[in-house]
């Protein structure tokens, strides 16, 4: 039980940006997007799938390292959470594409780090991010179209 607990306390800060800034869809479905562009309801189950391989990850460093030893991993951790969370508020609150292109440059950016910081860590957990790092490729990708199709 206190495995799952602990569990459910690396993931759940995931959720939050989605609680406190929703999805503009009226300002989504506005927008010129690539042919490329999944459909809405792809998103929310795809950065839930996400977030718990990402958690994890998370946990599989965690529960057998002191937080002093990931020193260099909880730097590179917080930039890519609070980068993460701050999406939604810059794309769908601010409606800026260019904000959030900007924001999505440093997710990636900081989830290769994460993923190396990781694997220096623990093999599996960095294995864990690689579908992360793969869904925030095509998430740059998407977003420079999107910036560029609407400017």
């Amino acid at each position: 039980m206190k495995k799952i607990l602990k569990f459910l306390a690396i993931l759940l800060p995931w959720f939050i940006s989605g609680i406190l800034f929703r999805s503009d869809t009226i300002f989504y479905k506005g927008l010129n997007k690539p042919s490329f562009a999944p459909p809405s309801i792809v998103f929310p189950i795809v950065w839930t799938i996400l977030y718990i391989l990402i958690a994890f990850s998370l946990y599989l460093i965690y529960k057998d390292n002191d937080l002093k030893d990931t020193k260099e991993f909880n730097k590179t951790l917080l930039i890519n959470y609070f980068s993460n969370q701050i999406f939604s508020f810059l794309f769908f609150t601010l409606k800026s594409p260019f904000l959030a292109l900007i924001d999505t440059f440093i997710v990636l950016i900081s989830s290769l780090f994460l993923y190396y910081e990781a694997k220096e860590i623990n093999k599996t957990s960095a294995r864990l991010l690689i579908p992360y790092i793969l869904w925030n490729i095509f998430a740059t990708i998407l977003i420079v179209a999107i910036f560029f199709m609407n400017l």
